[in-house]
């Protein structure tokens, strides 16, 4: 059995779903106003796991082309390399980081609501972000982190509008390996359709590394799931990560 590290950038399986429990609303239901809450999953299983990075991006700056072309060494994509060459931090079971969890690997999510935050529980890697929606401002000059500093605010009755600022930028956008810098800004619009259905947008603004701010995720199609739908647990072991590079990638290197 392949090691977890690369089982993880490559599982394809619907979570397996209890017959009784589908019993929420018709799709033609209204959607809740200022209502994020549920459990939801990409309508389309592979859109969401997109294993060969994002449909399309801005060109590159020439220190963006530099980091695709010559630093990293993506496993699949249209810049992929063989497995032994491959330097994918997700190989070494670091964290995808933001937004990489919203453009690789995006499996069924947790949105829980409190009267001050949006906390979104994710299967993939067993994470969670924060999105404070108490009127703060971004920080002007924040410390790095895997997964940002956000802050989100309701644009109308059903589109919840979020910004994040200061993620880690050795974390790589996708699987096709294409860079940030920690300059980015990336906005998220979730727009509730119905009770049922959900829109995701996904806009990365960085001018160092793209020309142009562009669409990661154009309207991509969630789905509410069942309210007793269990999460699977989807965590990269580092043991494994190593016995992965012994038995496989490194052999195949030499």
């Amino acid at each position: 059995m392949l090691a977890l590290c690369a089982a993880m950038r490559a599982q394809t399986a619907p979570p397996q779903q209890p017959e009784a429990a589908k019993t929420h609303p018709a799709a033609s239901a209204p959607a809740p106003r200022r209502d994020l809450s549920g459990i939801w999953d990409v309508e389309d299983r592979m859109e969401g796991i997109s294993p060969r990075g994002v449909k399309s991006h801005a060109p590159f700056t020439a220190l963006g082309a530099n980091i695709a072309n010559n630093v990293y060494k993506p496993g699949d994509g249209p810049r992929k390399v063989p497995i032994g060459l491959v330097n994918d931090p997700l190989d070494s079971c670091d964290p995808a980081g933001f937004p990489r969890n919203l453009l690789f690997e995006l499996r069924p999510f947790q949105v829980v609501q409190t009267s001050n935050q949006v906390l979104m529980l994710y299967q993939y890697q067993q994470v969670w972000r924060v999105i404070w929606k108490d009127g703060r401002e971004l920080p002007k000059d924040p410390d790095s982190r895997w997964y940002g500093y956000s802050v989100g605010k309701w644009a109308d009755d059903y589109t919840f509008v979020v910004e994040t600022v200061g993620t880690d930028e050795r974390t790589w956008l996708d699987n096709a390996g294409d860079p940030h810098s920690s300059d980015m800004r990336v906005e998220e619009r979730y727009h509730r359709l119905d009770h049922d259905t959900m829109e995701l947008t996904v806009k990365i603004d960085d001018p160092k590394i793209y020309t142009e701010p562009w669409l990661a995720r154009d309207k991509m199609r969630l789905t509410l799931l069942p309210a007793n739908t269990e999460i699977m647990e989807m965590i990269c072991a580092p043991t494994e990560a190593e016995e992965y590079k012994k038995t496989m990638a490194n052999p195949l290197s030499k």
